[in-house]
Parts: structure tokens; C-alpha cells; sequence
């Protein structure tokens, strides 16, 4: 799946990347493989996540293997600081944190996004009881239609700001139950397409009973706004 946006980053110069969350890092050493090895590119890959203890592993491995543009930083997603980035990667990042991931992506100009979040907790709360209530009795049920729900307005969010987005499986299930990939591409879009996309974004807001969640503060700190 990142093989097939490589067509979709900038065909010159450095790509800049970020993995927001990175963890031990298996996807941020295979992004390197890829980009530099595979593809030939000249490449500034950063790993952020916030244990100390696991950025040290990791630069060590990439100091050992010579990963030439590969960096780790300790740190957390709202803080870290970029002026543009070609692709934003975010794996698992619980909760709102995908939202804050998307927001910076977003905020940078990112032209490919790559998000798979976890933990939709946040929609579980808001949705109001009369809202699907046959549905929502269940906790299993209403926390997958919460899931639904909220990767549905992450997707839109992300069309009303100029990409085109799908979402996909990337794994399959037997491998984990979060196997939802929300991918988007930045593209030029017109006003009018802006405007109407903008439009389904608040009336599915409005439908799901949700006046505003996570995506939306973390966009308006960012001064953008939906």
C-alpha cells in the first residue's frame, strides 16, 4: 500500500516523512528500504514516539545498519515541529491521537497520508442515545459502530480539506482487529468541490448527533478551519 502512493510524492529532491508514533519501528526501517533502496531516493525519515528508552533502540539499529536519512526523536505528536513534509504515517496512534496526526499532516502540507488509528474512544461517548439505539445497547456493537463513525468523519474532514481519501484494509484480520487504513492523496480540488465537500462533512456530523470532535479543535489550533 505505501509502494502504490510512491507515484504521488514529489519525483525530485528529498523526500521529508514522518512516522508519528513510531514504536520499535518496523514500518519506519521498511519506509527507508523502500524510499532509499528500492526507489533510489534521497530521503529525511523521522521516527517520533515518546519513550525515550525505544528512540535509543532505534537509533542504535540505524546508526549499526548505516540508515543514511533516517532519525529518531523523542517527543510527542501536537509538539513536533516540521516546515513541510511529503508523507505523514501514523500506525495505531490511540484515540485522538490520529486526529492530532492527521491535523499536523494536514498543517504541512503532507501530499500523502497514511493513517491507521486505534481506540476510537472519543465518538463512543458523544453519540447520543437516540441516535441507532438498538444498535448501541450492545457496548461490542456500539463501539464499532463508534469506530465506523469516526474514521466516516475523519475521511470526510480530510476530503473537505483538498484529498482524496480511501479506506482500506492493509492486513488481514487474523494479524489484528485494527486493519483500517485511512489513506489520502492531496490533490488540487476546486472551490465548488471544496465547498461541497465541506458541506457533507457537517451534514454527517449533524446526522451522527457530533458538534465537534478531536479532528476539528486540533485543525482550528492549527488555524484551519472546516
Amino acid at each position: 500500500l505505501v509502494n502504490d502512493v510512491v507515484p504521488h510524492l514529489p519525483s525530485q529532491g528529498i523526500l521529508k516523512v514522518v512516522d508519528f508514533g513510531c514504536g520499535k519501528s518496523y514500518l519506519t526501517f521498511a519506509l527507508h528500504h523502500l524510499l532509499r533502496e528500492i526507489h533510489q531516493r534521497d530521503v529525511r525519515i523521522v521516527g517520533l514516539d515518546r519513550k525515550s528508552s525505544v528512540v535509543r533502540d532505534c537509533q542504535s539499529i540505524a546508526k549499526r545498519l548505516n540508515c543514511v536519512g533516517l532519525e529518531f526523536r523523542e517527543g510527542d505528536i501536537w509538539n513536533h515541529q516540521e516546515d513541510q513534509i511529503h508523507l505523514a504515517v501514523s500506525l495505531h496512534a490511540c484515540d485522538t491521537a490520529t486526529d492530532e496526526a492527521l491535523a499536523k499532516a494536514v498543517a504541512w502540507q503532507a501530499d500523502v497520508i497514511l493513517a491507521v488509528p486505534c481506540c476510537q474512544h472519543e465518538i463512543a461517548a458523544m453519540l447520543p442515545p437516540e441516535i441507532l439505539p438498538t444498535i448501541q445497547q450492545h457496548g461490542i456493537l456500539k463501539d464499532r459502530l463508534a469506530a465506523i463513525f469516526t474514521d466516516s468523519l475523519r475521511s470526510a474532514a480530510l476530503e473537505s480539506l483538498g484529498y482524496k481519501t480511501q479506506v482500506v484494509e492493509f492486513i488481514e484480520m487474523e494479524h489484528t482487529a485494527k486493519n483500517v487504513l485511512i489513506r489520502a492523496i492531496r490533490r488540487t480540488t476546486s472551490t465548488s468541490a471544496l465547498n461541497e465537500a465541506q458541506q457533507k462533512y457537517h451534514q454527517l456530523k449533524t446526522e451522527m448527533g457530533i458538534e465537534e470532535f478531536h479532528l476539528d479543535k486540533a485543525l482550528e489550533q492549527l488555524q484551519i478551519v472546516l
